[in-house]
């Protein structure tokens, strides 16, 4: 009874050896079981590398297309500015520096009108001289006087007269130029002041240089 049969020991190391070789293939499959684990585990990290990188990217676009946005505005802003500073001038019209200059032109013609220039001098001298050619020495005193002084006279007052005139046409054209400009845009005091200088100069140096041609003002003696 307490003999074991050789099927019986056969039988139990049958049984060792099967399980034996249960326990070898579940620890295979286990193993088997950890690999794909562990390339599961590896999975998110390279995912989360490349959502990092696309994150990355995404952020640079954003920076370029923030870089772009900010030129755009800048260059708008510029155009802006130059398109206003465009109205700004063309609001503000003529600068009135024509103006001026053709107001102190005007008085300086008046002045010359009233002193005397070098082209009356000279006439007035040519003038003299071919009055002493053209008349003879048994001519009469009132001829000679009159050929040679009075024509030279009336030549320099000519001279005169037009210098004043055309510094009174001047200061005239100064005045009315704000009329023909763009509408609501005063002209500089200082510039009408001095036109109407000219303005006055000028009628003044005409008035004179006239009375002189006529012989009404500081006419020829009498040679009676």
């Amino acid at each position: 009874m307490g003999t074991k049969t050789a099927d019986e020991t056969g039988a139990e190391t049958g049984a060792e050896a099967t399980t034996d070789e249960e326990k070898v293939s579940v620890t295979k499959n286990a193993d088997d079981a950890s690999e794909p684990v562990t390339e599961a585990g590896a999975e998110p990290e390279a995912a989360a590398a490349v959502t990092e990188a696309a994150d990355g990217t995404d952020a640079d676009l954003a920076a370029e297309h923030a870089e772009d946005a900010e030129d755009a505005e800048d260059a708008e802003d510029l155009e802006d500015d130059a398109d206003l500073a465009g109205d700004l001038a063309e609001a503000e019209g003529p600068s009135g520096v024509g103006q001026g200059a053709g107001a102190v032109v005007s008085v300086a013609l008046g002045l010359v009108s009233l002193t005397g220039g070098w082209i009356g001098t000279v006439a007035a001298a040519r003038e003299t001289l071919v009055g002493q050619l053209q008349t003879s020495s048994t001519a009469s005193v009132a001829t000679q006087v009159k050929e040679v002084y009075g024509d030279a006279w009336q030549t320099t007052a000519l001279w005169a007269g037009l210098f004043a005139l055309a510094g009174l046409l001047t200061a005239v054209v100064v005045l009315a130029r704000p009329a023909f400009g763009a509408p609501g845009k005063p002209q500089a005091p200082w510039i009408k002041s001095v036109a109407w200088a000219g303005v006055a100069l000028g009628v003044i140096g005409l008035l004179l240089a006239v009375l002189k041609y006529s012989d009404a003002l500081l006419g020829l003696p009498s040679t009676s």
